[in-house]
C-alpha cells in the first residue's frame, strides 16, 4: 500500500469511528453528515467521496462483509460447505466482526434504527447473492437451482449465528463464543448431509 493509499485509509477509518461514536451518544438520525465531517475534522465533501450513504458511516466493513463466504469458496479446495463452516469457526475464534462481535452499545445503536436494520438486512442478501455468483462459476448452468440453494441454506445459517450473537451481547452474556459454537455446531451438522 502506498503511503497515500494508507492516509486515505487513515481518514476513512478515523471518520468512521467518529461518526460511530456521534450516533452510539446522539441515535443515527439523531447525527448529520456536516455534524460528522465537522467532528471528524475534515470536509463534508470528504466525508460522501469516502461513504456514499450515511449507513455506509457505521457499516464501514460492508465489502468485506458481502464477499466473505464467496471468498472463502474461492480460497478453498474442499466443498463450499467446508469451507464456508470452516472458515466461519477460523473467525469465530477470533471474533470477527464480519460474524457479528461488536459492542454492546454499537449493537444498540444499530438495533434502534429502521434505516440501519434494513441496511444490514441488505448486507445479508448481497452475501448470499455474492456466494451464488461464485458457486455458479464452478456449476454447471443447469443445476442454477443447486447453487441458490446452497448459498440461501449457508448464508441463512450465518444470518441465524449472527443474529444470536448480537442476542447474546445485547443480553450481556459473558461466554458468547462458547455459546454460539454449540449452536454453529448443531446448525452446520444439520447442513452436512445435504451439503458435503
Amino acid at each position: 500500500m502506498s503511503l497515500r493509499e494508507q492516509k486515505k485509509l487513515e481518514t476513512r477509518q478515523n471518520i468512521s469511528h467518529v461518526a460511530t461514536r456521534l450516533f452510539i451518544a446522539r441515535g443515527f438520525e439523531g447525527v448529520t453528515i456536516a455534524e460528522v465531517a465537522e467532528a471528524a475534522r475534515v470536509a463534508k465533501m470528504t466525508v460522501t467521496n469516502h461513504f456514499g450513504r450515511k449507513e455506509d458511516l457505521v457499516f464501514d466493513i460492508r465489502n468485506d462483509f458481502v464477499d466473505w463466504p464467496a471468498k472463502l469458496v474461492k480460497q478453498s479446495p474442499t466443498t463450499a460447505f467446508a469451507a464456508v463452516r470452516d472458515g466461519y469457526f477460523a473467525a469465530l475464534d477470533e471474533q470477527s466482526a464480519l460474524l457479528g462481535f461488536a459492542g454492546i452499545e454499537f449493537v444498540g445503536m444499530v438495533r434502534g434504527s429502521d434505516t440501519l436494520m434494513t441496511a444490514l438486512t441488505q448486507m445479508h442478501l448481497d452475501r448470499e447473492q455474492q456466494l451464488v455468483g461464485t458457486l455458479l462459476d464452478h456449476t454447471d448452468p443447469s443445476d442454477e437451482i443447486l447453487a441458490r440453494t446452497t448459498a440461501a441454506h449457508l448464508t441463512s445459517v450465518l444470518r441465524l449465528l449472527f443474529d444470536d450473537v448480537w442476542d447474546l451481547t445485547y443480553a450481556g452474556v459473558d461466554n458468547v463464543v462458547g455459546t454460539v459454537r454449540e449452536a454453529a455446531a448443531k446448525a452446520f451438522g444439520q447442513l452436512e448431509p445435504a451439503l458435503s
